[in-house]
């Protein structure tokens, strides 16, 4: 049965996608709670291998899970791999959630995206958008699986009374993020790109879009603490949105970027290239009631990114 609030200290926590971004803000922020933190590398175990996976939970046997591990993406990433997307991140969400079932885990946490909202939500964007209408064409196989992870949470929650959760982060960046020069989200893309300019000595950088989509970016290691506090103070079978509950456009976004970094040459914006959803900011109201708020400011989150980034690719 469901406790609340739930004791982390002293259990058995996997973190399922260790090695990437959220994995790994979870990783560090798990160090101070006094756990047995579990994680695997993909050589050992892939996620995808539901046989693998049922052998792996069997043996560790973890008591808490956070199921932080997809295949994720930018807009080029997701409009062209979309049977990667669709295909991964299903098999990804049902292997792990029925293994945490059968294998008797005490709690699992699932983390959607605030992406799989539809296109034209009403905003801010409560958590019961999800489903009320058409999702966004260049995401959609992504969406259409995490939004299967989360009706699976639900359904085993209601059929089983597992005590399984959906959270739904929006915009992420920070520590661990992808920088591929194709396939990145929009925070990476640009620290990237205005990195590579200004020591190109570039004029002018060229950003996707026309710089008017408005976009909500939550440092990832708030985005950890989020989920920390939530693990331990909630449980329900409504989605909680995490975010900072506050937005800006893709071009002062761009100058914010551009100017942590260093980069003083022209901005300017390729419209044949797709803005995505027009506005994405979420309804933090739930989360502020169970106690928590995102702390990290955007200058100073992005520049924590950037050093992050010449630490680990420069």
């Amino acid at each position: 049965m469901a406790r609340n609030p739930f004791e982390l200290k002293g259990k058995t926590v996997f973190v399922a996608g260790h090695t990437g971004m959220v994995g790994g803000a979870l990783t560090r922020r798990l160090q101070p709670e006094d756990v047995e933190l579990l994680t695997v590398k993909r050589s050992e175990v892939d996620l995808r291998d539901q046989s693998a996976v049922n052998r792996w939970f069997a043996e560790k046997r973890p008591q808490v899970v956070y199921l932080a591990a997809a295949k994720v993406g930018g807009i080029g990433a997701n409009n062209r791999l979309r049977g990667e997307f669709i295909y991964d991140n299903l098999i990804i969400a049902t292997n792990i959630i029925h293994a945490a079932h059968v294998n008797g885990a005490e709690k699992l946490m699932f983390l959607g995206s605030s992406c799989i909202y539809p296109k034209l939500a009403p905003q801010p964007i409560r958590e019961d958008a999800l489903l009320t209408g058409e999702l966004e064409p260049t995401n959609e196989p992504y969406a259409i699986a995490k939004i299967a992870g989360i009706k699976m949470v639900e359904a085993y929650r209601s059929q089983y009374g597992s005590d399984f959760i959906n959270v739904m982060p929006t915009n992420l960046y920070g520590a661990g993020d992808n920088y591929h020069p194709e396939y990145s989200h929009v925070v990476a893309a640009l620290i990237r790109r205005f990195h590579e300019a200004k020591v190109a000595g570039a004029s002018e950088v060229v950003v996707w879009g026309t710089g008017t989509p408005r976009r909500e970016f939550l440092y990832v290691d708030d985005l950890a603490d989020a989920c920390i506090h939530l693990m331990k103070n909630y449980s329900s079978h409504e989605l909680v949105n995490i975010g900072t509950g506050e937005d800006i456009t893709i071009a002062d976004f761009a100058r914010v970027v551009a100017a942590v970094v260093g980069y003083t040459g022209k901005i300017s914006f390729d419209r044949s290239k797709p803005d995505g959803t027009p506005r994405k900011l979420m309804d933090v109201d739930r989360l502020a009631k169970l106690g928590w708020r995102a702390c990290t400011k955007l200058e100073g989150g992005i520049l924590l990114a950037y050093q992050a980034f010449l630490r680990e690719h420069v």
